[in-house]
């Protein structure tokens, strides 16, 4: 009989109850005996929902206190050498140190997990000397057994994914660092085997990237090697996100059961399993619910899809389970009440998902008469928002498809722009900024809220945002910033502000989703046509200029970081709707500037976790990618400079698509990754204004003078002194004012050495 499973759950609650118990504990508001209990109440809480379902294999050990490669470091005794560590079980003030710092050491760096929104901490395998601190997939099956009678389905991350994530060893050693974990995994695992586990899910996502031969015959060591070890246990060898290369190696490894995507990888694992086959003795997890999307399945394709499966592969092994962990959605549709109708019937969060997982699960056991009332509904949702009237606007679709046709170009070159824009704002060398948001206190979010509810009327809400701007302005100034913002403070959240403004975004009231730490966002939907109703930014941004002589840029978020921010409509194409967002945000730029506004930042810093999976995918998303950041800044004027922002990441496969974007300005995030980036420079030349964020704004600890004098000094070793920008890495949104102003004093003293130490004839 076929059975039903979910490779995880998202951990943050319906409410963010995870969220408010960690940011309670890390102020201290918290006992840590009282935390540990409500995460286990919100854990517990979370499995019922699935048991209730009738889910058959339910994840235990997907729930983290932060992140789950941070968790299998620490379960391997893996901490950075700059934090104090004696060996055993790492501490909570520990892990949460290498998460998010200390007064005296760096937080670890922090990057995509893959191509989605959330981010994972690298593990830092320098000086490492790893050992079994705590069996914790042991710990959570327990628990689960325990408290419910589940016999829970371990997760737990491979030595593959584990170590390719990982930094601080070189290649050369990547075999030997194999041998020393894998031990470690047999130990683990064959704890879970004696304790009578069925299965465990071992994650293996790696394996739809770029991986060779070599790494193929890694694999067959590693998984040989287990099932010597634990013969008894049964193993599903899970990948997601796209399909797999090597799919006759993969399918052949001593493993129980083999789990392929189904929906972001479906063309190629179809086409591998129809051409080649399946192994008689293995079962096919078949993640055919998608894990990131919002929207409902169509539950008759699924089942058509199924049915293409079960020609190869006998029902009873078959796992219907989810293309990959729910971690990437938000947790149930039910709490919504301001969406339209049709929209809220057409989507499908993590609870809707595990419906439409026990759902196909009996209509395979009992077949499609046992469903069909639910099979016509399904079908009738569907219908009525393909044919809504936020999906048809014609003369929309008209117009983008006239501006995508151009090729979207400023009038002159770079060299010239710069020389004309020197000469208009006469900045010194090495201008300082900041990327944008200021910190939005108790206050700020206080009034926000009173606005929202009708507390506040529109002008006291205006009055309100209009002080803060002259406050940050004027400390601003006294600092000693060069370019200023006006801080961003009528803003939520740097997409949601936007979606709110523009035609076709709808917006929940709580789906939320994590993006890294204690740090939710709450993603637009896209489901409509997208376009350009009003001004946007204009009023905030040309108040704040009316407050000094020193110019003030105008922010908003880029085509492409919206939508990769968002979750998106799937019945036309991503590129689709980038051309819609270029084409709108287009007029915001053109309206600021004919409000006066000379310098503006279209950030971009999701450019990079868009990129494709598969590489031969790649050129053609950067392609259309930078064609839509082209449409949205090109119709300015030679003087008016265009700023971006994007934010860490491995930058060196797309240099050459950073510059092609041709902003006059960008800055990159490069703190967190201890100046990794800034390799990729003295590797390739770039030849437009640059800023490297020479401090992290994701830790609460001020860095020194010298730490960013030090990140100025190697950045210029490399960088034109000319085009070079000093700024922090990100926003300042989520930071305290103290700390925030300590740091920017900070950043302008180390730019004054950094001046005296440069002399540069301009």
């Amino acid at each position: 009989m076929t059975k039903s499973s979910v490779l995880g759950y998202p951990r943050i609650g319906a409410n963010r109850e995870w969220k408010k118990a960690l940011e309670a504990f890390w102020s201290g508001k918290l006992e840590e005996s009282e935390f540990l209990k409500q995460l286990q109440e919100i854990r517990i809480a979370h499995l019922c929902k699935q048991q209730e379902q009738g889910i058959d294999y339910i994840p235990v050990g997907d729930f983290s206190y932060y992140d789950q490669v941070l968790d299998t470091a620490t379960m391997f005794g893996i901490v950075p050498k700059r934090f104090p560590y004696d060996g055993g079980p790492v501490p909570l003030s520990l892990y949460y140190g290498v998460a998010r710092g200390t007064k005296d050491a760096t937080a670890s760096e922090m990057t995509k997990w893959f191509n989605t929104n959330y981010h994972y901490i690298v593990p830092e395998l320098d000086g490492a000397s790893p050992v079994v601190t705590e069996n914790k997939p042991l710990i959570a099956y327990r628990e689960a057994k325990e408290a419910l009678g589940i016999e829970g389905k371990p997760v737990i991350i491979g030595p593959l994914t584990f170590l390719k994530l990982s930094k601080g060893y070189k290649a050369s050693e990547l075999d030997a660092w194999i041998d020393r974990l894998v031990p470690l995994y047999v130990q683990i695992l064959q704890e879970l085997e004696q304790e009578g586990v069925a299965w465990v899910q071992i994650d293996e996502p790696i394996l739809v990237t770029k991986v060779d031969e070599k790494d193929i015959e890694r694999l067959k060591s590693i998984y040989g090697t287990i099932a010597a070890n634990v013969p008894n246990l049964n193993i599903m060898m899970q990948t997601y996100f796209e399909s797999v290369d090597y799919y006759q190696e993969i399918v052949a490894l001593p493993v129980k059961g083999i789990g392929l995507d189904f929906v972001h990888g479906l063309a190629g694992n179809l086409e591998s399993i129809k051409t080649n086959g399946f192994p008689s003795d293995k079962v096919l997890g078949a993640g055919v619910i998608d894990g990131r999307g919002i929207w409902k399945a169509s539950l008759r394709g699924k089942l058509d899809l199924i049915g293409e499966l079960t020609a190869i592969v006998p029902a009873d092994r078959l796992i219907v389970q989810t293309s990959c962990s729910l971690l990437h959605v938000p947790v149930t549709v039910q709490n919504e009440s301001k969406l339209l109708p049709e929209l809220k019937e057409a989507l499908a969060f993590a609870d809707e998902k595990l419906g439409e997982i026990a759902l196909l699960k009996k209509a395979v056991a009992s077949g499609e008469s046992a469903v069909a009332e639910e099979l016509a509904r399904n079908s009738r949702e569907l219908q009525a928002i393909e044919q809504s009237g936020a999906r048809n606007r014609g003369e929309i679709q008209a117009a983008v498809a006239a501006v995508s046709k151009q090729e979207p170009l400023r009038s002159l070159p770079f060299a010239e722009r710069h020389a004309a824009q020197e000469r208009k704002w006469q900045l010194p060398i090495f201008p300082t900024t900041t990327i944008g948001s200021f910190p939005q206190s108790a206050e700020v979010r206080k009034a926000r809220q009173s606005w929202r509810k009708g507390e506040w009327n529109n002008e006291q809400y205006n009055a309100f945002i209009r002080e803060q701007i002259d406050l940050w302005i004027g400390l601003q100034e006294e600092i000693g910033l060069d370019v200023l913002v006006h801080g961003e403070f009528e803003r939520t959240d740097m997409v949601e502000f936007f979606g709110e403004k523009l035609a076709g975004f709808a917006f929940t009231e709580f789906g939320w989703v994590q993006s890294y730490g204690s740090r939710c966002v709450k993603p637009p939907i896209i489901f409509g046509d997208v376009a350009f109703e009003q001004a946007m930014t204009v009023e905030e941004t040309r108040y704040a200029q009316s407050k000094t002589a020193r110019p003030v840029k105008g922010m908003l978020t880029g085509p492409i970081t919206i939508m990769n921010w968002s979750f998106v409509r799937d019945d036309i194409t991503r590129e689709q709707i980038a051309y819609q967002l270029a084409y709108a945000l287009r007029q915001e730029v053109e309206a600021l500037e004919q409000a006066g506004i000379g310098m503006i930042q279209v950030d971009e810093p999701a450019v990079r976790e868009g990129l494709p999976l598969k590489e031969k995918d790649q050129a053609e998303y950067l392609a259309w990618s930078v064609k839509a950041f082209r449409m949205t800044t090109c119709t300015v004027q030679d003087t008016t400079q265009i700023h971006t922002h994007m934010c860490y990441c491995e930058f060196h496969d797309m240099i050459d698509s950073i510059e092609a974007m041709d902003a006059d300005v960008i800055s990159i995030e490069t703190s967190r990754s201890h100046g990794e980036l800034i390799h990729s420079f003295e590797e390739n030349t770039y030849k437009l204004g640059i800023g490297l964020g020479v401090y992290d704004i994701h830790s609460p600890r001020v860095p020194s003078v010298g730490e960013m004098t030090n990140m100025i000094d190697r950045a210029l070793r490399v960088l034109d002194p000319k085009l070079f920008w000093i700024n922090p890495d990100c926003g300042l949104k989520t930071r305290g004012s103290e700390e925030t102003i300590a740091s920017l004093r900070n950043m302008v003293d180390a730019t004054r050495i950094a001046r005296e130490k440069h002399t540069v004839q301009v």
